[in-house]
């Protein structure tokens, strides 16, 4: 019995733009994750293995708790709008975490710098992923999220490796200059193409031209 298996890898414009801007952003911070441990230990005043435990929690508890009031008030506002200028806000404000990290030499600082982040990614998680559901191709929705995930991955796999081999060569300021650098591309990317996100409509009562090959709503902006 032969199992024929037809990959087409074909998506709809938003859906490539949003794969794209989450794997320059998502991915970069991948930068960061093999050595933060070691940065907090070795440049910040007076901390310890506890103290990048307590960094991470901090990070891990402000997210949590944020992200569904967040999520809840897209969610009851109409149109894209408001999604859209929360991503903006969310990437911009993980890059200039990501500066301030090269500025931190106290445990304070530290967990300051922690809580902003938490909170960009807060607004981060809900507001693409309520945009990316919205334009998801139609009877691919599986693979619409596993290609933004698979993008992410082999990012990550290789920014994992460099972010290592660049703070040992170079420091670990030079890997929070790039993924700040990074971050803000992204932002970039997403303010400079708001028509891609909010489409007018064509007529009245018909869905925009860039939503008709999708799941979109036809009430959009």
């Amino acid at each position: 019995m032969k199992i024929k298996i037809d990959i087409n890898i074909n998506v709809n414009k938003v859906i490539k733009y949003m794969v794209l801007t989450d794997l320059i952003f998502t991915g970069s911070w991948s930068f960061i994750q093999p050595i933060f441990s070691i940065f907090v230990i070795k440049d910040i005043a007076g901390a310890t293995v506890v103290t990048a435990g307590v960094a991470a929690a901090l990070y891990w508890i402000t997210k949590s708790l944020l992200q569904i009031p967040i999520a809840t008030f897209l969610d009851k506002t109409n149109g894209e709008k408001d999604d859209f200028y929360a991503l903006v806000f969310s990437v911009t404000l993980a890059g200039f975490a990501a500066f301030s990290f090269i500025l931190v030499r106290t445990v304070w600082g530290l967990l300051t710098v922690q809580i902003l982040y938490a909170i960009a990614m807060a607004f981060y998680i809900p507001a693409w992923s309520g945009l990316f559901s919205r334009h998801l191709d139609q009877k691919r929705y599986s693979f619409d999220w596993s290609l933004d995930s698979t993008a992410i991955g082999l990012t990550a796999f290789i920014t994992s490796l460099l972010g290592s081999i660049l703070a040992e060569w170079l420091g670990f300021q030079i890997v929070f200059l790039i993924v700040g650098a990074f971050s803000l591309t992204s932002a970039l990317m997403l303010y400079f193409a708001p028509n891609i996100f909010l489409p007018k409509q064509t007529s009245k009562g018909e869905p925009p031209v860039a939503l008709k090959d999708h799941s979109s709503p036809t009430s959009v902006g």
